[in-house]
């Protein structure tokens, strides 16, 4: 079976570390071994994750980066709101509950 490619605005799920099972979008590719992702929430664009290609599962949504969004520049709640909309949204809480 053929893995989707891993391109900027590829959606994403973390298969290895503590942020496994996350969905992050694709901002940049760094070399054929990195990405650097944002999901809006925990990882902003202001501090990118950067994660090995091998270590993500690409998923057939994608988001358009270069689209103008009314404020001119992609933020971080165009991606939060991508994400929830397309069904990749949080699904787990960021920390443990008592």
């Amino acid at each position: 079976m053929d893995q989707l490619p891993v391109l900027p605005g590829t959606v994403v799920t973390s298969r290895q570390g503590r942020d496994k099972g996350r969905s992050f979008v694709v901002i940049r590719v760094e070399d054929e071994q990195f990405v650097m992702m944002a999901d809006g929430l925990t990882r902003k664009l202001d501090h990118l994750k950067k994660k090995k290609v091998k270590h993500v599962k690409a998923r057939p949504a994608r988001m358009d980066l270069d689209a103008a969004w009314p404020s001119g520049h992609l933020l971080d709640s165009d991606i939060r709101k991508f994400l929830e909309e397309h069904g990749y949204g949080l699904e787990r809480p960021l920390c443990k509950e008592d």
